[in-house]
């Protein structure tokens, strides 16, 4: 028998757990995503609450994630008159520009892009 390491441990019970995927219309799909966003539960966790399944995610930081490549910081380098090599400020400029469609999604402005 093979000896796991005692920091590999923890992990197996998820290892021993299996994903399972549902193909369902966009309806369903679309319905579970906004009650997740509307309890602020990840799909998965908001599938398992409709299923009667104990949750057992931790809160995490609340946080929005976007994947740039080189060409996408160049372009907003452009767009917000930055020089391309100031990723800290094309940052903060992203920062700024959704708290600014954030507010104006409150003040009823619709998807405006």
């Amino acid at each position: 028998m093979v000896r796991s390491s005692p920091r590999w441990t923890g992990s197996d019970a998820a290892l021993r757990s299996l994903q399972v995927a549902f193909d369902v219309e966009k309806q369903v799909i679309d319905a579970v995503r906004y009650a997740a966003f509307k309890n602020q539960l990840s799909p998965s966790d908001q599938i398992r609450h409709i299923l009667g399944l104990p949750c057992t995610s931790k809160p995490v930081r609340p946080r929005l994630t976007v994947s740039l490549s080189d060409a996408d910081y160049a372009i907003l380098a452009e767009r917000f008159g930055v020089a391309v090599d100031d990723k800290r400020k094309i940052k903060e400029s992203l920062h700024l520009a959704l708290i600014e469609f954030a507010r104006g999604q409150q003040a009823g402005g619709g998807d405006a892009l």
